[in-house]
């Protein structure tokens, strides 16, 4: 007698773990957007002020959101800083690295990668210019998570030239040089067209691609 009620009771608990389940993807799902939205602004604010300029409740002003909503994803200001770094990492990469994947290896990528990270600070991605340029100096000499997530990024960032001119110079297309150094300096040269092109310099493009020409000459 009590067979069909205890299997309606399991049928009631089992629709009820679905309801609570798909209630819970929903508010992850919410989650995860407000988390891109609010990254994503903060990245902007960054760009033009530093890292250090974000606060929960600027966000909150600026986006229409509650202070304690944001304090709630992130936790901490730090955090909150990091996640910006990494949603400038993947911005930059998507803008830039990845387009330059379809040169092949060595000169041509090189020129792909220097073109558009040119476009990257003419267009400009961000509304401060360069991410990277506008936030480094800030904290180059204070240890922490965003101090580790901004250098990561500039070291992946040389490694990257490094290695195509490395390639280059391997497979003869270049004369051989210390590519570390080399693209040392390629960063610098474009840390400060990311300035000149923010003080109205319109030409630093165009001085970008005449220095990175002189680390080109054909073998001998």
């Amino acid at each position: 007698m009590n067979e069909p009620a205890q299997r309606s009771g399991a049928d009631a608990d089992t629709r009820s773990h679905g309801v609570g389940a798909a209630a819970s993807d929903q508010r992850l799902l919410r989650g995860a957007r407000a988390r891109r939205t609010i990254t994503r602004h903060a990245v902007d604010v960054a760009s033009l002020e530093g890292l250090n300029g974000l606060s929960f409740g600027r966000l909150a002003a600026d986006l229409g959101l509650s202070k304690s909503g944001i304090q709630t994803l992130f936790a901490t200001k730090e955090n909150l800083q990091v996640a910006a770094v990494e949603a400038a990492r993947e911005a930059f990469t998507d803008a830039v690295v990845r387009p330059a994947e379809a040169a092949s290896r060595g000169v041509a990528r090189l020129w792909a990668l220097i073109e558009r990270w040119i476009a990257y600070a003419e267009t400009p991605l961000f509304p401060g210019g360069c991410f990277w340029a506008a936030n480094l100096a800030d904290f180059d000499s204070r240890p922490g998570q965003v101090h580790d997530a901004l250098f990561r990024h500039q070291r992946d960032w040389r490694g990257l030239i490094a290695g195509e001119l490395r390639y280059a110079a391997d497979a003869g297309e270049i004369a051989d040089l210390d590519a570390d150094l080399a693209a040392f300096q390629i960063d610098a040269v474009l840390c400060a067209a990311n300035t000149a092109l923010r003080l109205g310099d319109k030409d630093a493009g165009d001085k970008v691609g005449h220095v990175v020409d002189g680390f080109l000459a054909p073998p001998r």
